[in-house]
């Protein structure tokens, strides 16, 4: 197995991580198994959140006797003092750990400091200094709170979107972050699954040193394609390389991440998913858009008043209601038998 160090944390970790959102959506019993696989198959970095809803809990199940084997990180939305704590202490609770090795504010529009009126990082520090975290990390989509983390100096760890779809500016962050020693974490290293081949992502990701990925894994089979990676490291020959190629051609561009900053809408569109239907369509058919909940919710997009509030939230600068269009016209045309 390849082992990383992350960062100034000193963390030992294998070169894969878990990301634990998807399995909110399974049972726990499937979840527990899931996670225990994935740890005895190498995997010793999880990440999940007190906003993923039973996440924590389902973790802290399968974990809970092998916790010195384990690097635990979550994540507090938290907008005040109060509700740093209780979610904090909550997280302890679900986890049933005693200290949390990355504690992380869940992408904020603004960087935390000490002193601010908020009082959130010298919340984090007073948590730091009773054992109850070890580092602390910040997640976000925006490139400029992003370095603006970085710049600051205050931060172990950075978790940000990047992918091989990912822009020049997507990876400066990254090698920004590398080189000011903190550790950098790659979430949607799949682009929020539209990319669907693991040693492609797997593969791509390893050229930049420094870099841990957290895949998110929902399903036995993913588990197992990331797995097959530790003991057989991918090589970026020249097939993965054109998978590759023709990923970015199909994706790079003005799609939608998911990343659900525009949410919610004042007409109750669901834009982080209406938004993505055309490519979701073409590259995960077994998302049923065309079902009956999913026909009303992309009827929705009829509602929209182009009033801008997504696209003046949207952290990639994306003309939303223009995407939304676009994708409720594919929507129909795939609903009239026209494939896309």
């Amino acid at each position: 197995m390849a082992k990383m160090t992350l960062g100034r944390t000193g963390l030992q970790v294998e070169q894969t991580g878990f990301g634990a959102l998807p399995i909110q959506r399974i049972s726990k019993e499937d979840a527990v198994r899931l996670v225990r696989r994935a740890f005895e198959g190498g995997i010793t970095y999880f990440d999940t959140a007190r906003a993923y809803t039973d996440s924590e809990e389902k973790l802290g199940e399968a974990l809970h006797d092998v916790r010195d084997q384990v690097i635990l990180a979550t994540k507090t939305m938290a907008k005040n003092v109060d509700d740093f704590w209780k979610d904090l202490h909550e997280s302890l609770k679900m986890l049933r750990t005693d200290y949390i090795d990355v504690y992380q504010f869940h992408t904020p529009p603004f960087c935390p400091k000490p002193g601010d009126e908020t009082g959130l990082y010298d919340a984090m520090l007073k948590a730091k200094r009773q054992g109850k975290i070890r580092f602390i990390g910040f997640t976000n989509h925006r490139l400029d709170v992003a370095h603006e983390a970085i710049d600051s100096g205050l931060y172990d760890l950075l978790m940000f979107p990047f992918s091989y779809i990912s822009t020049e500016k997507e990876l400066k962050v990254a090698s920004d972050c590398l080189a000011s020693g903190m550790a950098f974490v790659a979430m949607k290293a799949l682009c929020g699954g539209l990319i669907t081949n693991a040693r492609a992502a797997s593969g791509w990701i390893a050229q930049h040193k420094g870099v841990l990925p957290i895949f998110g894994i929902q399903r036995e089979r993913e588990l197992d394609e990331f797995l097959a990676c530790i003991p057989d490291p991918p090589q970026l020959d020249d097939a993965l390389q054109a998978v590759i190629e023709k990923d970015r051609k199909e994706l790079q561009g003005d799609f939608c991440r998911g990343c659900g900053y525009c949410m919610p809408c004042p007409q109750g569109i669901q834009i982080n998913s209406c938004a993505r239907a055309s490519v979701m369509m073409r590259r995960a058919p077994a998302i049923n858009f065309l079902s009956e909940e999913g026909q009303a919710m992309m009827k929705k997009i009829e509602d929209c008043i182009e009033c801008g509030q997504c696209a003046a939230k949207c952290p990639y600068g994306l003309d939303t209601p223009a995407l939304l269009k676009r994708n409720y016209q594919d929507f129909k045309e795939v609903l009239a038998g026209k494939p896309l």
